[in-house]
């Protein structure tokens, strides 16, 4: 409604104007009668402006200071009478067209009457009366019978009469408001009248109601709405849906504009399965950012044991002071670990593991930052939580370009606290330094880049010297690793041909050396913050095997690689394709244990690549294999087609369990998710059926324990302003085994309707109730 309002409320200021573009550009004259020759067929006129959206950078600044320009089959003046123009008569000035069948002024009462078939266009709606009357003198001015369409936007609606009092004041009598394309009366807003003053950023509706069929839905005897910018209290559009979990669910979303920096959404959500939910979100902008407080109040969930209560909160800023300092926090908790697999909720997913509590503040300057930082997490798995938490971290870097023969030092440290939960783990306090010198060199077609490292740590852990595993820790525990790092890379590029179409082909070979003293690190638990990284093509050009410092691989190896990229005519990267491989020099640069002087120089290679057939049939492709242990770690590979509306995904992934362990060495509960890996199909597809019918469909298979891991299918029908879903979700939510009980799915049948181009309105992207599945596109083209 507060569209509706806006436009026709901008158009009867534009239609006052018309009465003194005719006085104008047809004056009096001293004749009796007078013939204008002015003919003209207007019907190209018109034709150039009808449904055009004209965007507000292209109107002018002031359309009463351009040219008018009148054109009529006939002209007829009295003096001191009137002015009577007939005949396809359009009037336009700039971006305002005006065309009627007869425009007369009158004098001396200044009153101007267009009749018949008014139209009325001023670049962002256009308006079709019976009748124009405008007073000159008074600014009054009176429209019966206008139908209105935006043009810029959608929207369109009826008034019986549209009033302009004076300056300041407008009425629409029985207007309507509705996104529904001409003919389609599947719902519209109605109200017996719409009042605004001119500098009242609101609108007043009386007797307001919603319609569906022309049927009245709800009533409401009095509504403000906003029609600018300005945001206003008030009740949003609700939405209702049903599914088999929840049963029905209705929301009804009132917003609350408390201040110009501060606003308040307020959502009461019935679920007929559950109760009463009651959501808010509180959003804010100060001198030190802006954030929001979310939460989610379920007093009674009925569908839980003991009808228990059931809630969830997140905060989160972001925000800069004074153009250094940087404030960052993101806090979230929910009433117990299985709220999101039960309750649908927009602070988490049913996937998370853990919910992050963090909070941090930096300082940055030209030439150092420093960073406060603390993290904590709420595990979402039954037991006791392995996480370590960071409390606190004191991080400060430092970097000078520029340095005499073009060095470049950086400093990176940080005093880090560890503490966990688990009586098995120990907590620690780590102190590290990692200063840094490189050398960097570039031309258009190569360079090379060398970096020298020394990386420190201090460690003061505190464990149980009796617990199985931290048999060889130290107290206090000190390392010093040294690494030196060249890396190199050429360009090149030449023309070739394929099948007779022209295509520009690079190669982009790079080798790196990489040295890491072999220090002893036994005496140090490895995984406060630290895990194995994947080693993809790009992976094998980094200069350390894991994430943070608690573990240090060693390193004496050299790392070859290339890519090549076709390129068409257009510049479009129709194929590329990378391999790249390690070859380490001894046993100290494997990390390998086995002392086996007839074990080969073993080698780790990875290998990437993408394709794109003509815009429609797309190919991923990538592995990683360990030649040192005979594994292949790591695989994945998908193919789509797409066509109009139309596509169709098949994905693949392979992890091998091995791979899984030395990634994940302290979860002891891998076996509850995998014995043998993992190696999952999945198939996504989705595509027209007739007429705003699509259909979308998923598929997820685990091919290691030949169970379905989730699917969902969804029927959509879309008109163009209303949409309703059907969809059923099942997914897998205990996995079964041969010695227990079999694998438990929940399947879950939702319908949902929507209106379309309201705003507030949320717009359905997936109905499927707790659907984790979403579509990507794994395809790294540059184009």
């Amino acid at each position: 409604m507060s569209s509706t309002s806006r436009s026709l409320l901008a158009t009867m200021i534009s239609l006052a104007l018309f009465g003194p573009a005719m006085a104008y550009a047809a004056p009096a004259s001293d004749k009796a009668t007078q013939d204008d020759s002015t003919v003209s067929d207007d019907t190209d006129e018109l034709a150039m402006v009808r449904g055009v959206c004209i965007a507000p950078q292209d109107r002018p600044v002031d359309p009463n200071n351009e040219p008018i320009h009148v054109t009529a089959d006939h002209a007829e003046a009295r003096t001191n009478q009137k002015v009577t123009y007939s005949g396809d008569v359009v009037l336009q000035q700039g971006n305002r067209t005006v065309a009627a069948d007869t425009a007369t002024l009158r004098q001396p009462e200044n009153i101007v009457t267009a009749e018949g078939n008014v139209y009325f266009h001023d670049g962002s709606i256009e308006v079709y009366s019976d009748r124009v009357q405008s007073n000159l003198d008074t600014d009054d001015a009176e429209m019966n019978n206008a139908v209105y369409n935006m043009t810029c936007e959608a929207g369109r609606g009826e008034a019986e009469r549209v009033t302009k009092n004076g300056l300041s004041y407008y009425r629409l009598k029985n207007g309507t408001y509705t996104t529904c394309p001409p003919g389609d009366k599947s719902w519209q807003f109605s109200a017996t009248s719409i009042e605004r003053e001119n500098d009242s950023p609101f609108a007043d509706m009386y007797n307001a109601r919603f319609e569906v069929a022309n049927v009245p839905v709800f009533y409401m005897p009095y509504l403000r709405v906003p029609v600018g910018k300005e945001r206003l209290t008030g009740f949003l559009y609700p939405t209702a849906s049903f599914g088999s979990r929840d049963g029905f669910e209705l929301e009804t979303p009132f917003y609350w504009n408390i201040a110009p920096n501060y606003d308040m959404t307020i959502t009461p959500k019935y679920m007929s399965n559950r109760g009463l939910q009651l959501n808010s979100k509180f959003r804010y902008l100060t001198d030190l950012g802006s954030g929001s407080l979310e939460g989610e109040y379920l007093g009674n969930d009925k569908a839980a044991d003991d009808d228990e209560t059931r809630w969830a909160f997140n905060w989160s800023h972001r925000g800069t002071y004074q153009g250094h300092w940087l404030f960052e926090i993101d806090y979230s908790k929910v009433s117990d670990p299985t709220y999101f697999s039960d309750v649908s909720s927009s602070i988490g997913e049913r996937e998370d593991n853990n919910l992050l509590q963090t909070g941090e503040v930096s300082y940055r300057d030209l030439n150092w930052n420093s960073t406060l930082r603390v993290r904590s997490f709420q595990p979402l798995t039954l037991g006791v939580s392995s996480n370590y938490r960071l409390m606190p971290q004191l991080e400060f870097n430092y970097y000078q370009d520029d340095m005499p023969y073009g060095l470049d030092f950086s400093m990176n440290s940080h005093i880090s606290r560890f503490e966990n939960d688990d009586p098995e783990k120990p907590s620690a306090d780590r102190v590290h330094f990692e200063p840094t010198l490189t050398l960097p060199y570039a031309t258009p077609w190569w360079s090379v880049t060398s970096e020298a490292k020394l990386m420190y740590t201090y460690y003061n852990q505190d464990f149980d010297s009796g617990v199985s595993g931290l048999e060889d820790l130290e107290e206090t525990a000190s390392r010093t690793v040294p690494s030196i790092r060249i890396h190199s890379g050429l360009y090149l590029e030449r023309d070739t041909s394929l099948w007779g179409e022209h295509y520009t082909q690079s190669l982009e070979p790079q080798v790196q050396y990489l040295y890491v003293k072999d220090v002893y690190q036994q005496d140090i638990f490895d995984a406060y913050d630290t895990t194995l990284m994947q080693t993809d093509f790009y992976g094998l050009f980094r200069d350390k095997r894991y994430s943070s410092v608690d573990r240090i691989a060693a390193a004496n190896q050299f790392t070859v690689g290339a890519t090549t990229r076709y390129f068409d005519s257009d510049f479009v990267e129709r194929f590329n394709l990378s391999f790249g491989q390690i070859f380490y020099i001894n046993e100290s640069g494997r990390n390998l244990e086995s002392n086996d002087e007839a074990t080969p120089n073993y080698s780790a290679s990875a290998f990437e690549t993408d394709f794109n057939y003509d815009g429609w049939l797309f190919f991923h492709g990538g592995l990683q294999y360990d030649a040192s242990k005979k594994d292949l770690q790591f695989a994945n590979g998908a193919i789509e087609y797409r066509e109009g509306g139309l596509f169709s995904q098949i994905n693949y992934r392979y992890v091998s369990k091995e791979y899984l362990e030395e990634s994940l060495p302290d979860n002891d509960r891998l076996d509850d998710y995998t014995e043998e890996g993992i190696s999952q199909l999945g198939f996504s597809t989705g595509f027209p059926v007739y007429d705003g019918v699509t259909l979308r469909g998923d598929y997820y298979h685990d091919l290691t324990e030949n169970q379905m891991l989730e699917g969902q299918i969804s029927l959509n029908f879309r008109t163009a302003c209303w949409m309703i879903s059907l969809g059923y979700n099942e997914y897998l939510k205990t996995r079964g085994s041969v010695s227990s009980s079999p694998a438990e799915y929940e399947q879950n049948f939702s319908i949902s309707f929507s209106l379309l181009g309201l705003a507030g309105v949320p717009a359905i992207g997936s109905v499927s109730d707790g659907n984790s599945i979403k579509y990507g596109r794994p395809f790294y083209l540059n184009n």
